[in-house]
């Protein structure tokens, strides 16, 4: 029997900041069609091991393959092309701009370009990626307009746009309250399932979700790693991570302890 090769793969990855070890010795596999939850408590290197796999920061050590493709070491913009579109903790939109054009800019990629006829879409693209998050109705505002909470959906939208199959999501739910982080949660499973943005390949994008609310985070993923002070300490279903005892030790008196309900 062949196995296939991994999605991802993530191989002995290290950085560090002058005498700190952010990511330390990190490895992992990643199958296709995956979702999977990255948590740890603040400071663990979440954010970090993300960057990393989008080319934003380079390695120590350690390599990452996407579909067999060695990508260490290659610029944010070529990853993107890849297939791999991510978001981060830091919003950075054109301000300036409609929110329908920032969504507009994404769908420009070349990755994006090579999908169908997209001078005739461009548009009704970028429309369904904000219907998709839940801000269409405000897509001829300045950016600028937006709160916190609407700025993580208008990221998620950019992202989804270039049309990725993986997606990396670091605190989709940061700053929405319960309503609205039901509905993206929702948004994100039905993306998964191959919804309007995964309609160009056999099933939605394989995804890997930081996320501090973790009750809503346990109903969509099928596989949790977990990361402290920079090591991989804990990797499996949901279920077995809130039964691990190293879990639990690291996270008491943190606030950040997974449950399954």
């Amino acid at each position: 029997m062949t196995l296939s090769p991994p999605f991802l793969e993530v191989e002995k990855l290290t950085k560090s900041f002058g005498g700190l070890t952010a990511v330390n010795d990190v490895s992992f596999r990643i199958a296709k069609g995956q979702v999977v939850g990255l948590i740890g408590p603040n400071g663990a290197g979440k954010t970090t091991l993300l960057r990393l796999m989008t080319g934003i920061l380079r390695p120590d050590s350690g390599r990452v393959r996407f579909k067999e493709r060695d990508i260490t070491r290659a610029k944010p913009w070529d990853i993107v092309n890849l297939g791999i579109a991510g978001t981060f903790q830091v919003t950075r939109p054109f301000r300036r701009l409609p929110i329908i054009a920032n969504v507009m800019v994404a769908c420009l990629s070349p990755r994006a370009m090579k999908r169908g006829e997209w001078v005739k879409t461009v548009e009704a693209r970028a429309l369904d990626a904000l219907e998709f998050v839940g801000i269409s109705d405000l897509a001829r505002e300045p950016a600028s307009c937006l709160a916190h909470g609407d700025l993580r959906r208008l990221e998620i939208a950019r992202a989804i746009a270039t049309d990725p199959e993986m997606l990396l999501l670091d605190e989709p739910f940061s700053g929405l309250n319960p309503a609205e982080t039901g509905l993206l949660a929702k948004s994100i499973r039905r993306l998964h399932k191959g919804g309007r943005f995964g309609r160009l390949h056999s099933e939605g994008p394989t995804m890997i979700i930081i996320e501090h609310k973790l009750a809503e985070l346990m109903k969509i993923v099928d596989r949790v790693i977990v990361l402290d002070f920079g090591q991989l300490i804990a990797d499996g279903t949901p279920e077995e991570i809130v039964r691990n005892e190293r879990v639990m030790e690291a996270c008491i008196g943190k606030g950040v302890c997974p449950s399954a309900s």
